[in-house]
Order: C-alpha cells, then structure tokens, then sequence
C-alpha cells in the first residue's frame, strides 16, 4: 500500500483536504461485469493513495432503480447489488482510512426512489402518504397540475396517479419528493445520518440542500416574490441546526450542494452551528477569464468569511461538463441552459487551461475537490443517443445531451479489454476510441501528463507551508495576470492573457502548469507555483 505524509491538522482536516468524488458506477468494475463496483474502488485505494487525495466523496452508493445514476435512492441502508454488499462498503471505509484517506457519503434528502416502502404504502394509501406532497389537480376535471412548478430535468414537477391525484417531484418522476413538515422525514433522516457516521464515515454530502422545504400552501411560482415557494425556504435552518448536532456526536462535517446567487443567503448555512462547508458553485461555472476569475474568488471569500467557513473549490463533477472540454469552448462558462450536441472543441486549448486551473485551484484557500478523472485530463465524451442513460436529455425532449458524456468508465491500462475498466463485459457507457491514450497506467510513466501534474502538485500542496485555508493577498500584476500571495512566501501566478508574463523577482519556482518560454516567463493559459 502506498504512504503519504500525514495531514498537517487532523481535526479540521476539511478545511484544507483534496476531496476526490468517486462515480462507483464509473470508477472501477472488480468483477467484469461493465459495472463499477465496490471491489473495483478497493482495488484502486493505492492509486488514490498514490495521488495524494485526503477523501473521498462517493457518489450514491445505495440501492437504487438507477433512473437517475443512484440519486435515486429505494433503502439508504443497503448497498446496491450492482455495486456489492453493506460489508464491502465498510472494507472500504476502512481500508481507506489506513491509508489515511476520510469517507464522505452523499444524502439525497429531497427525494426518494418510486421503489422506497414509504412511497409504495404511500400508493395504497397508507399513513405514508402524508410524507409525500400529494395534491389535487386544478381544472374541471383535476386534470391539470396543482401549480405551474417545473422540474429540474424540464417539464412539470407533478404526475398524475390514476387515483386522480398528483405528487410533486421537483426531479424525475421516479423520484417523488419528501414533505418535510412531517416529524417522521426528519427523525429517519437523523437515523441514517447515524447509520452511516457509526460505520465511519468522516462526512456527509448533502444533495440539492436548499430545496427540502416547501410552501405548504403550495402556490404558483412567481418570478421575484419573496420567499420562493421551495428553494431556501428558512424552515431549512432548523433542519441543519439539528443535523449539526448529529455530526457533532461523531465528529463528523457536512459540503452542502447550494446553489444560491445571494451570498448572503449562501452565508446563513455555513453558520457555526449548520453546515460546516458548501460547494462554490460560481467558481465552477465561471468563464476563463481573469477578471471574472477574480470576481469570484473574492466574492466566494468574501461570503466565507463572515461565518468563518473555509471555501471550496470545484471545476467539475458528475453532473457538469468536464474541464478540458469546456474550457476549450467558445464559451467557456458552464450553464445547464446551454447544453448542445455538437459544440466544437479545441481540447488542446481546453487541456492547457484546464492544467492551470488545477494549480489555481489547489492554490486557493481552503478545500479542493477532484472529480474522477479529473486528473486524467479526460474530455466530456459523446455518447450515441441510443445508448445515452439520462433523464435530462429524456425530459428536454432529446434537445440536451445529458450528463453522461462526463460519467464515461475511466481509462486504467491502455492495452487491456476497455482500457482496463473491467475485463468481461463492456461498460455500461461506451468508451470513446481514444480512451486508451489516457489511461492512468500510461500517464503514471509520463513526467508531463495530467497525472503526474496532480500527483506533484498534491504532494507539494501537502508538504509546503502556505497551502490550504488561510489568508489570500492579491500582487500587483499585468492585464489577464492573476497574481496572489498565500503566506510563508508562496504565490500563485496564472496568465490568462496573451503577453508573456514575467516571474515575480527573487523568486523560486515550485511548479507550473506548463513549460516557461525562452526568457523564462509564463506563456498564456499557463500557472506557476513560486516561492519568494
């Protein structure tokens, strides 16, 4: 098994970690069956050892229809078959942590599967039925919606059961959403809070955070009215004041998935006693571009530091473009909104920027999170609509591509059967022709490639004073230059622009994205590590 330095502080480690979120589905298939599994994960520990990670966030693991790649969730106790049992899940959790490597799991709280037993006794109209959000319809004959809500994956939020009444799913209709008005949603969300923190893990991800509490009344979606009907509803604060102190029995922390445009709204749920962390989701779909880049960052500290949460930054995940792809866009912003087959890529471009991107991400205060693949430098791949899975391109009508093309089966040996995913069966996504090249073996031998990049700069990250949460100072710098200093003399340069940009004086470097120019400055869409 591979060693590592140990983390620097032990107790508040998730204000400085590298978190790296594990797609189980997608990750490693243990026993060839084109799945990925929970033997696979086991199997790749000292690889991601090897890289330096000090967590890993797995996506839903638990058993599930998988009509929505597991956030669909039938039993939050149980472990899905296609992925293997409760008791390989603590062989993980374990195995992980002496490798010194923390477990995050993912709640979905806003929703269950249709095949959850409280939903199917809630269909025979059992007491159940009040921990769902039944309604009548409006119309005539009850044949229109209860309200005009729409769904996240697109069309309306409600369907009609031949009863004649209608559910609420702010997602896919086989996800009918939770009433958490109701004391037994809560107290059951508690118990398996605990489950989970008694079997060691060191965290919980919470899903769609900010969508839980709904108007009870239920009305019509007015654009602008204050509260929204079901998005960052106040009730919520009580929910996660309660949940905090569940964690805080275990020493265990929460990363809430809010998505929230008012910053001081985002603030209220990094309070001292509620979340101890939430996701930066301005940082992600931020263009590349170095004044809006900037923007965000202080707009993120500046959200964190009332509340004295650290930060964190992601430049993808399971539901968004990857990085090397969109980077190398016209538009290099990500917005679900702008979804198209066919949008043209320069993925050299797109593997340049996205290699500075990683220095400036890992340079940032506060925690990072690594998306599968991330390190591998993978691109978003195309799937064939015949074999595309998500039911976001389903719901728009076939006009969005979905989210498969970034939960592709990674590349691990590039001359064995699918690129060394699995053995026997092909993956249950197709991998592009070239998934090969990108293979982790090939690029562990490779001193340039996108894995050695991470690997480095991970460790240099874990073992030089100056990285993680702390303070940040911006330098003086040219146009399209960011320029910050961290303490201990470390700084950070990135070069957005098209000018060469000089090193600062007096200064050593650690590392950078890319090779300096003949002068020894930093070409475009190039980062550098220094220390003065």
């Amino acid at each position: 098994m591979a060693q590592r330095t140990p983390a620097r502080t032990p107790h508040d480690w998730w204000r400085s970690a590298v978190i790296y979120q594990v797609y189980v589905r997608s990750f490693a298939d243990g026993d060839g069956d084109g799945t990925g599994d929970l033997a696979g994960v086991r199997a790749r520990l000292p690889y991601l050892a090897e890289l330096g990670v000090d967590a890993l966030w797995f996506s839903p693991w638990y058993q599930s229809p998988m009509k929505d790649g597991g956030y669909d969730v039938a039993d939050y106790r149980a472990i899905d078959p296609a992925f293997g049992t409760l008791a390989e899940a603590e062989k993980v959790i374990a195995e992980a942590r002496e490798l010194g490597i923390r477990t995050i799991v993912d709640i979905v709280p806003n929703h269950v599967s249709d095949q959850h037993p409280w939903w199917r006794a809630a269909l025979t109209g059992g007491p159940e039925r009040e921990l769902f959000h039944f309604r009548a319809g409006r119309g005539d004959h009850g044949e229109l919606p209860p309200n005009d809500w729409k769904s996240e994956f697109g069309g309306p939020a409600w369907t009609r059961l031949p009863d004649g009444d209608w559910y609420l799913h702010l997602f896919a209709p086989e996800q009918p959403d939770l009433n958490w008005a109701h004391p037994a949603v809560r107290q059951e969300h508690e118990d398996i809070l605990r489950f989970w923190f008694e079997r060691g893990v060191a965290g919980v991800r919470i899903d769609s955070a900010a969508l839980l509490a709904k108007d009870p009344r239920l009305p019509d979606f007015v654009e602008g009215r204050d509260p929204h009907p079901y998005v960052d509803r106040d009730e919520l604060h009580d929910v996660y004041r309660s949940w905090r102190g569940v964690a805080d029995e275990y020493g265990g922390v929460f990363v809430g998935e809010v998505w929230l445009p008012d910053s001081e709204r985002f603030a209220r749920y990094l309070r001292p006693d509620e979340l101890h962390t939430a996701f930066n989701f301005s940082f992600l779909a931020c263009p590349w571009d170095a004044r809006r880049l900037r923007t965000s960052i202080d707009e993120t500290l500046a959200e964190h530091a009332p509340v004295g949460a650290p930060a964190t930054w992601v430049l993808c995940n399971h539901d968004v473009t990857r990085t090397v792809t969109r980077y190398g866009r016209a538009d290099t912003g990500f917005d679900f909104a702008t979804k198209v087959f066919g949008t043209p890529t320069d993925l050299a471009l797109g593997t340049r920027r996205a290699r500075a991107a990683a220095l400036l991400s890992l340079a940032l205060p506060g925690a990072v999170y690594v998306y599968q693949g991330e390190e591998l430098g993978l691109p978003e791949a195309d799937i064939p609509r015949d074999r595309i899975e998500d039911p976001m391109h389903f719901r728009s009508g076939g006009t969005d591509p979905g989210r498969d093309g970034c939960r592709v089966p990674l590349p691990w040996v590039a001359e064995a059967p699918y690129a060394g995913f699995g053995s026997r069966e092909e993956p249950w996504l197709p991998q592009p022709a070239d998934w090969p090249a990108y293979a982790a073996g090939l690029q562990a031998e490779d001193p340039g490639s996108m894995l050695s990049l991470y690997r480095q700069a991970i460790r240099i990250r874990r073992t030089t004073p100056g990285f993680g949460d702390g303070a940040l100072t911006w330098l003086p710098s040219a146009d399209g230059v960011l320029a910050f200093a961290r303490t201990e003399g470390l700084v950070c340069m990135v070069n957005l622009s098209e000018t060469p940009a000089e090193l600062h004086r007096d200064s050593r470097l650690l590392l950078s994205s890319g090779p300096l120019d003949d002068h020894g400055r930093l070409p475009q869409d190039t980062a550098a590590w220094l220390l003065i």
